[in-house]
């Protein structure tokens, strides 16, 4: 085996780097602090010190055929969006298949990451473990760091006064497990993502009362799309991308709106952004606009001060008696074992090349697996991002020098500022960002040749969704099966929800889409040139 690599977590991110390490001829040895794979998705009863935790209702909000391993489709049968108790299922079928449990230590607890002394000629760290009480010390040629980002709760007890008199029961959604010790009780929720959402949801049908108190509101978004479709087959396509980005901005954001809209009139709800137009992560609730409809969940402004019983908002009006507050106010950014200024290279900021690599290393020995968010699955991203960085630790790919490498973050951040806001700088464009990792490995589709040579799947790559097996489809690292699955992913996708057969599967009809699209901002142009 080549050069030794240290993973630190066994979630599908330290799984795909497991992988690509094999694929690549390193030597990987991977630490898990718990007794599974799975990280996040490996269900606990009880939230546990250093791990992520989620709540027993949880599903997925990716499809299974846009959130796969590229190479490892899930079952036929499996439903479209599952269960944390299904996905656990599926990856740790894609560890016993690949032959990645081997390289796993369990219930081992990474200490500390430091350089080696000889850093600046080898490149190397010195990694601290702990297991049962014993540390033991390493050397390793590479480090990839795959320990997720929903470990550390963010409570911003400082950002509302008189919390500290509040004499109801207060916790982070990350305790947060069920809805049973809340029956009859009155709940205030603190933030409006996708865990606020669904534990307001869930708590409505036992709590005496829910408010959602939100200080900037949020696009809600159904599971559902057009013709019953996943939202993301539908919504994460190369044209819908191509569209966004070549449409002058003012006209990308009427049609997001517009789109974000289709639903239902988000400011009738007490649910309108504040700044609509930015990308920011929409919240996936098949539910939430409903239970708003029926008068059993609230939404109202951010909370300005609590008394011992109660919370006021920034409108002036109160609510009373609280038995609890649940702040759903998400993460931070924190790896106690290694040197806060390796990631925070610049003003506390997380500070990566293209979200993977510090570029103030001297040598390119350490990547960050899994950090960045966009509208995709992490799955595939995380699988991606791991292939460039086994490539990179092999000298297989050169990174830019340190000056070339800011100078592309500076450029990125200001792009990310336009469109997805201050507080969602890791937040990335996901066919983008896939598309300029897999052009670093020689694994981007190459769209016109497929026109050219394979027209059939050309149109399904360039007009259908942008799944996974695009990026398993050629180059280094390609799998064989992807035409197949590429071509027949929207079978698979309907089989679960065919259980009673009326009639053919009705497919996507990707010419009516395209001019369907096109419609409303040619029109607009149109109108424009015709006044100016």
């Amino acid at each position: 085996m080549g050069k030794k690599v240290a993973i630190v977590g066994a979630g599908v991110s330290g799984l795909a780097a497991i992988r690509c390490c094999l694929e690549e001829g390193l030597d990987p040895i991977c630490f898990e602090r718990s007794n599974d794979v799975g990280g996040l998705w490996n269900f606990s009863s009880r939230a546990e010190e250093g791990r992520a935790s989620i709540y027993q209702s949880v599903f997925t909000n990716s499809s299974k055929e846009m959130m796969c391993f590229p190479d490892f489709p899930y079952p036929d049968d499996f439903p479209n969006y599952m269960h944390h108790s299904k996905l656990q299922e599926y990856i740790t079928s894609f560890a016993q298949k690949k032959g990645l449990l081997r390289y796993i230590q369990f219930e081992t607890l990474v200490s500390s990451i430091k350089k080696c002394s000889s850093f600046l000629t080898t490149g190397q760290w010195v990694v601290v473990t702990e297991k049962e009480g014993k540390q033991e010390s390493a050397l390793f040629d590479a480090v990839m760091i795959c320990s997720g980002h929903h470990v550390y709760p963010n409570m911003p007890t400082d950002s509302f006064p008189g919390l500290e008199h509040f004499r109801g029961k207060c916790l982070h959604s990350r305790d947060y497990k069920g809805p049973g010790a809340f029956q009859g009780k009155k709940v205030l929720v603190i933030g409006l993502g996708n865990s606020a959402s669904d534990i307001a949801v869930e708590l409505s049908r036992l709590a005496t009362q829910v408010i959602i108190s939100t200080r900037s509101g949020s696009w809600i978004m159904s599971r559902v799309w057009d013709d019953g479709y996943p939202w993301d087959m539908v919504y994460v396509t190369r044209f819908a991308s191509f569209l966004r980005n070549i449409l002058p901005s003012f006209v990308s954001d009427w049609f997001y709106v517009k789109k974000m809209n289709t639903w239902f009139k988000h400011e009738n709800y007490g649910l309108m952004p504040l700044n609509g137009p930015l990308r920011k992560e929409p919240v996936f609730n098949d539910e939430l606009p409903a239970r708003i409809l029926c008068g059993m969940v609230s939404i109202k402004p951010i909370v300005t001060k609590f008394t011992e019983t109660s919370a006021v908002f920034e409108d002036g009006t109160m609510f009373e008696a609280i038995d609890c507050v649940i702040f759903a106010t998400g993460y931070g950014y924190a790896y106690p074992f290694l040197d806060d200024s390796i990631i925070k290279s610049r003003n506390n900021e997380v500070t990566l090349y293209k979200g993977i690599f510090p570029p103030q290393l001297e040598k390119p020995t350490m990547a960050v697996i899994g950090l960045v968010q966009s509208l995709g699955a992490a799955i595939p991203t995380a699988d991606l991002q791991a292939r460039w960085a086994a490539k990179v630790f092999t000298n297989t790919c050169v990174l830019p020098t340190t000056n070339e490498m800011m100078d592309d973050i500076d450029e990125k951040m200001g792009k990310k500022l336009k469109w997805f806001g201050q507080s969602h700088t890791l937040q990335t464009d996901y066919i983008t960002y896939m598309d300029e990792l897999s052009s670093f490995i020689g694994a981007k589709p190459n769209i016109p040749w497929l026109f050219l040579t394979d027209p059939q799947l050309a149109l399904e790559v360039f007009f259908g969704p942008c799944s996974p097996y695009q990026f398993r489809l050629m180059g280094p690292g390609k799998w064989d099966g992807a035409r197949n699955a590429i071509l027949t992913q929207w079978k698979r996708t309907v089989k679960p929800t065919r259980t009673r057969a009326v009639g053919e599967a009705q497919r996507p009809r990707h010419l009516y889409d395209l001019l369907r699209m096109l419609f409303f901002p040619v029109f607009f142009l149109t109108v424009l040139l015709t006044f100016y």
